[in-house]
């Protein structure tokens, strides 16, 4: 039987007036095992409680509590999800972190691939190391929305792609979610000659054909370090194809949006940073759905910026700073960036070569702290060095090849300050 033994009870809860305590072990609610973080939080939505408990010396209890509807129970547990992280059983031959050099952070060898991460955190999984049981109980728990990686609804092409047998039987899953009224969003990684052309063609209309419960629909360029020895032989696209691609894409959107009133299917921004064309409108991003795989993250920021300047006064004396970033794009943010001319605040961008990880690499998150400080020793940064907060691990403030903040601005002799979104930039720039 699972134990999910406790190890805090907030003070003034449902279990504190129960009498649980830390070392109690919580064996069953209502009858029903608790595997995890998503059983307990469904367990426990109701108002009538029955538990199971290990007390701490042994003894096996049932308590009997009600609570308010939807009043947190009050228990923590040692580990987030209450069980083991769930990792990928894929190959994909375009799987980023195979493409990882020695020396990065141990976390970014890490392959999770865990249903409950894509619930809670809005990670993008692949559904391949579900068996019948764990997907009834998605739906028994009402698990929705899920960000699902597709790649390809062709069952034998997703199996190829991810060297994985069990691939090809995504369709059928997705067809089971959307029958219990579950939504989800979705991606592809494209790859030149493998999932692209009729194979995308049919991968957008096999979703389309789930909507509203297939919700939306991003196509993300495959990203390609410099370590890829040994590895699937894959190759970037051109600024023609894709431009191709945006051409094609934008005017299925059109027929779609005549149909759904929703355009649906997504390019990536790096697309458009990739062919040199202009981004579509902010408007035509509808609600930032696919912003964690980069559809819209340009124009959300130099929304959030222009909406944070609103009633803006110029500045009595101006101020001048430098912000570094990836190469892609670089253009969008040094134009962005004018629209702070009036307020008597400067920002001189700085496109950072990617030389860890390789030049085809260009988007800002993965600068390391090692090039930033070889490609700005000497520059004038004005009152500071600003880069995006994404450079940064989340919970540490230290770049993806070791080097910190600290370090970095020790070589530089700059302060650094990272910036989370739009609104951010604002509030830094006039505070500072």
């Amino acid at each position: 039987m699972i134990q999910q033994v406790i190890s805090d009870v907030l003070p003034g809860s449902p279990a504190e007036r129960a009498g649980l305590q830390p070392g109690d072990a919580l064996l069953a609610i209502n009858g029903e095992p608790v595997v995890d973080l998503i059983d307990y939080e469904g367990l426990t939505a109701c108002e009538h409680l029955t538990l199971d408990v290990l007390k701490r010396n042994a003894e096996r209890e049932i308590i009997e509590l009600e609570k308010d509807d939807y009043e947190p129970l009050g228990l923590s547990f040692a580990t987030s999800l209450m069980s083991a992280m769930r990792t990928c059983k894929n190959h994909c031959v375009f799987c980023f972190i195979d493409q990882m050099p020695k020396g990065v952070r141990t976390s970014l060898h890490v392959k999770d691939d865990d249903w409950r991460m894509s619930f809670i955190m809005g990670n993008y999984v692949t559904l391949t190391n579900l068996d019948d049981r764990e997907l009834d109980r998605i739906l028994r728990r009402r698990v929705s929305p899920l960000y699902i990686s597709l790649h390809a609804s062709d069952p034998d092409v997703r199996r190829a792609m991810m060297n994985n047998p069990a691939a090809g039987d995504i369709v059928q899953q997705l067809k089971r979610l959307a029958e219990a009224n579950l939504t989800f969003h979705l991606q592809i990684v494209l790859c030149p000659g493998i999932n692209d052309g009729e194979v995308l063609r049919r991968s957008i209309a096999d979703m389309l054909a789930l909507y509203p419960y297939a919700q939306s629909l991003a196509v993300v360029p495959v990203g390609l370090t410099r370590y890829r020895e040994g590895l699937f032989p894959l190759r970037g696209y051109t600024p023609e194809e894709a431009s191709a691609l945006i051409d094609e894409i934008e005017a299925l959107q059109d027929q779609i949006w005549k149909k759904h009133c929703t355009r649906f299917v997504f390019p990536a921004d790096e697309w458009y940073t990739m062919s040199g064309r202009p981004l579509p409108p902010y408007e035509s991003y509808e609600d930032f759905s696919q912003i964690e795989n980069g559809v819209g993250l340009l124009r959300l920021f130099e929304g959030e910026m222009l909406d944070a300047l609103n009633g803006r006064k110029p500045l009595t004396e101006p101020k001048r700073f430098r912000m570094a970033g990836g190469v892609s794009a670089e253009p969008f943010f040094r134009e962005s960036y004018k629209r702070l001319l009036p307020f008597g605040i400067t920002i001189e961008t700085s496109a950072i070569r990617n030389r860890y990880f390789g030049e085809s690499v260009t988007v800002g998150g993965l600068v390391t702290g090692g090039d930033l400080i070889d490609q700005l020793k000497g520059a004038d940064f004005g009152r500071a060095l600003l880069i995006p907060r994404a450079m940064l691990k989340a919970d540490e403030e230290i770049f993806l090849d070791g080097v910190t903040r600290e370090e970095a601005e020790e070589a530089l002799g700059v302060r650094i300050i990272p910036v989370a979104s739009g609104e951010d930039l604002v509030e830094i720039v006039f505070s500072e």
